[in-house]
């Protein structure tokens, strides 16, 4: 079964079969060097830019800040949940240090 993706209200939310799931009010903790200097990242998410599947994994294009440095930061590929026997599954923002190789910089 396919699934639709697509950004809403200029990149504030991520629908998935035109249903609102993954918005920018939360704050994703990363395990990423590339975000910024600090050992986890809290990022306050400010957009999304393109969301697409990769593999069973639900990606997302995102600008945010990292709360701790301020700095602002762009990653390429992040994972916002997973299709399972094409139902979405939403990943918990503070879950996705576990979920390894998945986060690229832009």
């Amino acid at each position: 079964m396919a699934i639709a993706l697509r950004t809403l209200d200029d990149g504030a939310w991520i629908s998935v079969n035109d249903s609102r799931e993954v918005g920018v009010s939360d704050v994703w903790i990363l395990e990423r060097e590339e975000c910024c200097s600090c050992p986890l990242s809290y990022v306050l998410l400010e957009g999304f830019t393109d969301v697409r599947v990769d593999g069973t994994h639900v990606v997302a294009g995102t600008v945010g800040r990292c709360l701790e440095c301020g700095q602002r930061v762009s990653i390429e590929r992040l994972p916002v949940g997973r299709v399972i026997d094409g139902e979405f599954e939403r990943y918990d923002p503070a879950s996705i240090p576990r979920v390894r190789g998945v986060v690229e910089p832009l």
